[in-house]
């Protein structure tokens, strides 16, 4: 019975690490699915760079999995580059260098939950065997209660833009939750595949053959 109720915590948190990042809200322009886009900057805005190195590198992989030409932002022009740019001189140099596209990925917002599982009270009867109180009681408590624990969770919350460089013009957007993942790399590879699993289903950056 012990083992059972160990194996089945261990179970949904090896689900919910597999399965960590939910799309919550995903929208695209009329005629985002027009564009052929060549080559595809892929920039995070983080504060952490750690993270935004990993995002990038990710999102790259799966972009260039689809058949596109896609660059990481910190990789190619470094963390300050585009600091004290305006708008126009930022879309002006990307454009210079190649780029028709920028997928962008912000962090929204991090919170942290601690809950309170209880604990758990079973009982099977025993029989006779212990006729002494002090063997009885260590036995029967230790099979009847498993004390409760407190647990904390990381939810992420991030965002995810298409601009189309030729116009400007925002061409997808979208908006998700990850819940707890077991590392930050775990974050960027299982977001990544997400977010660029939902431009190929709609269309928007469709698998080039």
């Amino acid at each position: 019975m012990k083992t059972i109720k160990l194996i089945i915590p261990v179970l949904l948190l090896f689900l919910i690490s597999c399965n960590s990042t939910k799309i919550t809200s995903s929208w695209k322009a009329d005629n985002a699915q027009k564009n052929n886009y060549k080559k595809v900057l892929v920039m995070g805005i983080f504060k952490d760079r750690s993270i935004r190195e990993k995002v990038e590198i990710q999102m790259v992989n799966q972009l260039n999995s689809l058949g596109y030409t896609a660059v990481s932002a910190l990789a190619e022009y470094g963390p300050k580059e585009f600091e004290k740019m305006k708008e126009e001189e930022v879309a002006g140099k990307l454009k210079t260098s190649g780029y028709d596209a920028v997928l962008t990925t912000v962090l929204l917002d991090k919170s942290k939950e601690e809950n309170y599982n209880p604990g758990n009270v079973s009982y099977q009867p025993v029989g006779y065997r212990y006729n002494r109180f002090g063997r009885y009681y260590t036995t029967v408590y230790g099979r009847v209660y498993e004390p409760g624990y407190y647990s904390t969770s990381t939810q992420y919350f991030l965002e995810s833009n298409l601009y189309d460089l030729s116009t400007g013009d925002l061409k997808y957007s979208v908006q998700s939750k990850s819940f707890s993942p077991s590392s930050i790399s775990e974050l960027a590879n299982d977001y990544s595949k997400r977010i660029v699993k939902d431009l190929e289903q709609k269309a928007v950056l469709p698998k080039k053959s």
